[in-house]
Parts: structure tokens; C-alpha cells; sequence
């Protein structure tokens, strides 16, 4: 099985223009067409119902081994109408291991499962490394760290 799509963006740090094969050469000077770093990312979605709304939940996507290629990007002059430009990648992934089962390109998780004090606990453990706190920088843990932040014991 593969696991791609496309991402969307009005910008990008510069860190990610490794992943879009840019090589910067001097400040200032990009070289494109080179080799292209793989990458993660995770990102949210809301989860909504009838009766809380869009405070119902969410889902955290995890995407692991991507490379990308960007997209068409088009420059127009400048003009009484001017318009923000969106860059585009597509991406496709490569499987990392995940003890105890197939290697995997993706992983989610549903904040609504999380219901005990306990459970939100580990939801907020995971949350904290995927996105840092005031001590810690972010990161994105391998899938058989989030599954044992998540609670999951082999066996």
C-alpha cells in the first residue's frame, strides 16, 4: 500500500527547502533541482457533531518517510489585483518500522477515545512533543514511541 497526496501552503520555513530540493549555496543564493530530504509532519483536523460543533474533537494525522516534488507555481507582475501565491507539493512516502506490525507511512489519532483523566494525560504527553513546550522542542516521535506514550505495551 502507498500513502501520498498533496500539501498546500501560502509559505514554508526555510528548514523545508531541503525537502523541495533547494541547496542554499550562499545567503541569498538558492540552487533548485537537488536531491530531495524526506520529511514528516503531522497536522489536525476538527471533528464536529450536533450538538458541540466543531468542539467535539479532533484527529491528529501523523505522515512519516515523505519526499515531495512541488507542483507548477505561476508569478504574475504586479497589478491593481494582486494575489498571495500557493505553493503545492505532491508526496509520496516510505513505510518506517513499527514493532509488532507492518511498517507504516501514517498514523491517527482520535481525541474523542481519550476520555478517562488518565487517557487525556497521555493525549497531552504525545501533544507535547509533536508540538513543543516552553522547556521542550517539538518533534515527531516514530510510531512505537507514540504507541507507548499512547499506552500500548507489546505482547
Amino acid at each position: 500500500e502507498e500513502f501520498g497526496g498533496t500539501i498546500e501552503a501560502y509559505t514554508y520555513p526555510d528548514e523545508f527547502a531541503e525537502c523541495d530540493g533547494s541547496a542554499t549555496v550562499v545567503a541569498g543564493l538558492r540552487a533548485g533541482q537537488q536531491a530531495r530530504k524526506a520529511f514528516g509532519l503531522a497536522y489536525r483536523t476538527l471533528i464536529g457533531n450536533d450538538t458541540e460543533l466543531d468542539s467535539h474533537g479532533y484527529m491528529l494525522h501523523l505522515v512519516y518517510g515523505a519526499t515531495c516534488s512541488p507542483s507548477q507555481r505561476s508569478y504574475a507582475t504586479k497589478n491593481d489585483s494582486p494575489e498571495a501565491i500557493t505553493f503545492s507539493w505532491e508526496f509520496s512516502t516510505n513505510p518506517v518500522n513499527f514493532t509488532g506490525f507492518k511498517p507504516t507511512s501514517y498514523m491517527e489519532i482520535d481525541s474523542t477515545k481519550f476520555t478517562s483523566e488518565t487517557d487525556k494525560a497521555k493525549l497531552k504527553a504525545l501533544e507535547d512533543k509533536l508540538f513543543g513546550t516552553d522547556k521542550d522542542e517539538a518533534y515527531l516521535p516514530l510510531p512505537d514511541e507514540v504507541a507507548t506514550t499512547l499506552g500500548y505495551t507489546a505482547g
